[in-house]
């Protein structure tokens, strides 16, 4: 069944200069924490929102990634995933992507999910859900780690020339 979508005009819209402030707050802070607890909000909208059985476990989804986030930076702790695995890139839809520290990896996961949610949903709502979480879930890899952010944004500009 629909949701209402009375309300979902203004929700959306604080939701998004919630995310628009704590970004700002976060980078400008270097703080990570501060763009989490700015888009936790959202995502939990998100998660209210959606309604297919694939968009409603993408959404459960990223709520669980953004809280393993969380939990990362909380602790302080690092795993280097590419050190794991044994290389510092991986082959990943055409690209090569460089994989390191987990805590860029549960964004760029994040972003993803989004990218896929807004792929696959037909709500007005949801996709404008989905676009702030993209756009937030890259403010958030640059508080990270702003070279792993200009690494990421290198394979993404690679990935698109390649198909031009």
């Amino acid at each position: 069944m629909a949701k209402p979508t009375e309300h979902a005009p203004l929700i959306c819209t604080i939701l998004m200069i919630i995310a628009i402030i704590g970004s700002i707050f976060g980078l400008t802070n270097h703080n990570p924490l501060i763009v989490i607890i700015a888009l936790l909000p959202t995502v939990i909208y998100e998660v209210y929102r959606t309604e297919g059985d694939s968009t409603r476990a993408s959404s459960w989804l990223m709520l669980a990634v953004l809280i393993a986030e969380a939990i990362l930076i909380i602790f302080n702790i690092n795993f280097d995933l590419g050190q794991y695995l044994g290389r510092n890139e991986a082959y990943i839809g055409g690209a090569y992507v460089p994989i390191g520290d987990i805590k860029v990896l549960t964004p760029t996961i994040l972003a993803i999910l989004s990218a896929i949610l807004f792929s696959r949903t037909a709500g007005v709502y949801t996709k404008w859900l989905s676009v702030i979480i993209f756009i937030t879930s890259f403010v958030l890899i640059y508080t990270i780690a702003p070279t792993a952010f200009s690494d990421l944004m290198k394979a993404a500009i690679e990935r698109v020339l390649y198909y031009f």
